[in-house]
């Protein structure tokens, strides 16, 4: 096991292994000459250490005390210090980076998940090299792929492959890949949320409150969690033996719920409903308080996610909990795992499981 190593370490390693003393630093040049960018003696300088040890924090290595890590990191950033990335492929077989291909970051669903990632690349040494794909329907994810394959990464992130197939991703069998899409399952290793077990939670504990059947507000079509969680919804009516009515497309939106919940309010026989996201609960909750509907003892409400502001609503809403931060932190592990063991672990997947949050926007039908 290693062990953090500081620059009274570098000493017998240095007695050992003699090394040709850094030259010192040269003056500023003058005017009209070219200006040579920081280098590691400049950083180890700065820092008071060596320039092993700045070597070693640059790399992401852990056999450093953390008060010495962070001198060099302050360092680093206030001389605007890069490492060679071609010298450290060169050194380590390693560029130190990894592609990450998301859609719609304005979510919250997405931001969170790529927060995680981003935060525990950082923290494995890595960087990220982000790609937002502004259309999920067309070509833009597969030509994503394809940029961020060809350029110098160790691995690939995919937060939402959307309506792609895996035949459509054209990724190299040498690149590390991972996808946050269970379609992917013996395809490429994948990290997912529990779509189907949270949604027949949802919807059982709304049929067990004595509600005759759920409505159901879909995200779009072009969306594999919306249709996931769609199948759900009506797998679980259909096996308990109830209605399944019209279901109602929406597109993620505060605004596409309460779009939708201006025509739910006007219908007497709606007495439950499964928002496919948190956003759009919200929408249909203000509709239906515009429309004098009241939440829960009119109707019922259900969302998906358990975003922040999903306790403070007017109603706090019942909701499943979708881990965003244990989905972005399992798909770096599983990232970095391939890279490490030089193996593509096509067959492994992980599901974080999506327990059923109960709060006060639920409660049985008001004819009960």
């Amino acid at each position: 096991m290693s062990t953090p190593l500081d620059d009274e370490d570098d000493v017998l390693a240095q007695a050992q292994h003699p090394t040709v003393p850094t030259a010192p630093t040269p003056p500023p040049a003058a005017v009209g000459t070219s200006v040579r960018p920081p280098s590691i003696a400049d950083v180890a300088r700065l820092a008071g250490v060596s320039a092993q040890t700045v070597s070693r924090v640059s790399t992401g290595a852990d056999n450093v005390r953390p008060s010495t890590r962070a001198k060099v990191l302050e360092a680093i950033a206030e001389i605007g210090y890069a490492p060679n990335v071609a010298a450290r492929a060169l050194r380590n077989g390693s560029f130190g980076v990894i592609g990450l291909i998301a859609h719609q970051l304005s979510r919250t669903g997405e931001a969170r998940t790529i927060e995680r990632v981003v935060e525990s690349a950082r923290i494995a040494g890595y960087t990220v090299n982000l790609v937002d794909v502004e259309r999920a329907g067309d070509s833009d994810v597969e030509a994503a792929v394809t940029r961020l394959a060809h350029q110098s990464i160790d691995g690939l992130v995919i937060i939402r492959a959307e309506n792609e197939t895996p035949a459509d991703l054209k990724i190299p069998d040498s690149l590390p890949v991972v996808v946050s899409d269970s379609r992917f399952i013996g395809h490429h290793a994948m990290v997912g949320c529990d779509q189907v077990g949270g949604t027949h939670d949802a919807v059982t504990h709304l049929l067990d409150l004595g509600h005759r059947t759920v409505h159901h507000i879909s995200g779009p079509e072009t969306s594999a969690p919306a249709l996931m969680r769609a199948d759900g919804w009506r797998d679980t009516l259909i096996a308990a033996g109830r209605e399944v009515p019209v279901r109602f497309e929406g597109d993620w939106t505060a605004r596409s719920g309460y779009e939708i919940g201006q025509r739910i309010a006007q219908d007497p026989e709606v007495t439950a409903v499964y928002c496919a996201n948190d956003e759009m609960a919200a929408g249909l909750m203000l509709a239906l308080h515009q429309a004098g509907r009241r939440v829960p003892q009119d109707i019922s409400v259900v969302g998906f996610d358990n975003i922040l502001l999903s306790e403070y609503f007017t109603a706090p809403l019942t909701t499943v909990f979708q881990d965003f931060a244990a989905i972005g932190s399992n798909l770096l592990d599983l990232l970095m795992r391939q890279i490490r063991e030089k193996n593509r672990l096509s067959d492994v997947h992980v599901i974080v499981p999506a327990p059923l949050i109960v709060r006060a926007s639920t409660a049985p039908p008001a004819a009960l």
